[in-house]
């Protein structure tokens, strides 16, 4: 089968976001799988920069003329389609907005053209001559692609992926003439959303089918709570939306084998986690006590993560026999109060505020535990990580959190499947409770032996997930016989 895989974003040429990490890894196990995929990006100034490629084709847009670029993602890997346009390669650094967080006003222009001129390919009416069997979008900047190929007599199938249905691209109603979409679209039944045009909806309408990033997810989203809006629009296309859990990248999130921890290990020999754990300490300021239980937290400082829980918490956890550090960037007033926390209890927490790489891998393998309160998480990534560094999360009972780890009841750790712990509340006292229960296991060491070899042992490769998208594909093909 044919595939044009469509995201604004993929790792290692660009990232924001969990989004590139999927773009820049399922393509590559759907590669292995051996299905003929073509992964399609703007061209960012990163991207043009990083890459040696060969002009295909140069298309008449809304906005001028656009060139397609032609290289490899990865060498030997699926083939790697740049749109060049001015609206994209005129415009370093983050492709969404400026550093203080505000979206350029251009971004629908920008999307819009986007995927204009990849459903014009993938209809068949440009020169270039691949005829795609599936087109396969991710989040709300592809979102007009489904919508654009229903405009056509004959298209390939589609896949919607919402990789987070908080973000949903809406934009004011008069471009619907700039981005040349008819107006019988816009409706409460097409693109119109409470009066805005909404990329998402071009997705979640139009698409042959819709998938998002865990099952967990899938069902929430159809709910008032977590759907944002689209609760109904998505239960009434329940019958085609599946949640397939992410993978992650099991040579670079390895203990065995990262060069960014200074000692190694896996599961049969755990010798190096301690030395891990000192240097995570003596990193950190923090003294290098063995036998105290380290809590490591790295990811955006905001509420969806629930960083305002672990403040709230911080008064009644620092009173038990525990270290933590805490990674990230985010909403100013939350730095700022744990900079004054760490200061008010420094030999109990310690926090960076930024992001490293190194630092990231050396808090996964030196935490005794990883904290995850997260309000919602279609999928999250580090949850896997840490069971694959034998370090258990402990996390809030949502989405991919609720699919991806194991809790230690009675029952699982008699089973020996047990591989990290639930909040019971999502609140202060769950957050207390989860860490107790958790202190407590890691002070019996048969109990926090089976836990962290359980959730070492598990495999979360991209492979399971990639054959996972395959079975969706060939749905998506029978259906359009």
């Amino acid at each position: 089968m044919k595939v044009l895989y469509t995201s604004s974003e993929a790792y290692p040429l660009v990232k924001t976001g969990g989004l590139a990490d999927v773009a820049g890894y399922l393509p590559l196990a759907l590669h292995k799988e051996g299905v003929d995929i073509t992964v399609a990006l703007p061209g960012y100034p990163s991207v043009l920069k990083n890459t040696r490629s060969r002009i295909v084709a140069y298309l008449p847009t809304f906005q001028g003329y656009a060139l397609i670029r032609e290289t490899r993602l990865k060498r030997g890997g699926p083939r790697l389609w740049i749109v060049d346009h001015p609206l994209f390669s005129q415009r370093d650094g983050n492709p969404y907005g400026d550093d203080s967080g505000h979206p350029w006003p251009d971004n629908a222009l920008r999307f819009g053209l986007f995927s204009h001129v990849l459903a014009q390919i993938a209809a068949g009416k440009t020169d270039i001559k691949n005829q795609f069997d599936i087109v396969h979008c991710n989040d709300w900047q592809t979102g007009l692609i489904p919508a654009y190929l229903h405009l056509e007599a004959q298209s390939p199938a589609t896949l919607y992926t919402i990789h987070n249905l908080a973000y949903q691209g809406l934009f004011p109603v008069d471009m619907i003439e700039a981005l040349a979409l008819p107006e019988a679209l816009w409706s409460s039944h097409g693109l119109e959303f409470h009066g805005f045009l909404s990329f998402i909806k071009g997705g979640l309408v139009f698409a042959d089918r819709i998938s998002t990033v865990s099952a967990s997810y899938a069902e929430e989203i159809q709910s008032v709570a977590f759907g944002n809006g689209l609760a109904g629009l998505l239960h009434h296309r329940r019958d085609v939306l599946d949640g397939i859990v992410n993978g992650i990248d099991t040579d670079q999130w390895n203990p065995s084998k990262d060069k960014m921890i200074p000692a190694r290990y896996n599961a049969g020999n755990l010798a190096g986690k301690a030395a891990c754990k000192k240097a995570l300490q003596s990193a950190m300021g923090l003294d290098e006590i063995d036998e105290v239980f380290l809590l490591g937290n790295v990811g955006r400082m905001v509420e969806q993560k629930g960083i305002d829980i672990i403040l709230d918490t911080l008064p009644e956890l620092t009173k038990l026999p525990i270290q933590m550090v805490i990674v990230g960037t985010g909403d100013k007033a939350f730095e700022k109060a744990l900079q004054d926390a760490a200061l008010k209890w420094p030999d109990k927490l310690a926090c960076y505020i930024g992001y490293d790489e190194k630092l990231a891998h050396l808090l996964e393998a030196g935490s005794d535990a990883f904290l995850m309160p997260s309000r919602f998480e279609p999928c999250g990534l580090n949850q896997m990580y840490s069971q694959a560094y034998g370090t258990p999360p402990i996390v809030s009972q949502t989405g991919g959190l609720l699919d991806t780890v194991i809790d230690a009841t009675k029952s699982n750790l008699k089973k020996g499947i047990a591989s990290g712990f639930f909040l019971p509340t999502l609140d202060e006292q769950g957050l207390l409770i989860a860490v107790e229960r958790a202190l407590d296991c890691y002070q019996d060491s048969n109990c926090w032996d089976g836990i962290q070899l359980s959730g070492m042992k598990r495999d979360f490769s991209w492979k399971h997930s990639g054959r996972d998208y395959i079975s969706i594909y060939q749905k998506l093909l029978e259906d359009k016989k």
